[in-house]
């Protein structure tokens, strides 16, 4: 399964990528995240579908300081990602 994710709220300089590397290593995930200039943060997954899912749930939670406000999902192509990493 591969997703993309834009991430709304506070959640560029509050380590929402790495917490979100750290945590997509955990689960066996590969992929990436990155800021994007509006402020938002994308990533993709890539993964079996039930950890992808479970990603995406804690996503929603993030590091402490992070403030999520929603989340866009789109399907997206797999990339054939070996690691997760943050761009």
């Amino acid at each position: 399964m591969a997703t993309r994710l834009i991430i709304h709220g506070r959640v560029q300089g509050v380590f929402y990528r790495d917490w979100t590397v750290r945590t997509a290593g955990g689960l066996a995930l590969s992929g990436w995240v990155r800021n994007l200039s509006d402020g938002t943060v994308e990533a993709h997954l890539e993964g079996e579908a039930d950890k992808v899912r479970s990603l995406i749930e804690r996503m929603h939670e993030g590091p402490p300081r992070a403030e999520v406000s929603r989340i866009e999902e789109s399907e997206a192509a797999p990339e054939g990602l070996s690691t997760f990493e943050r761009r």
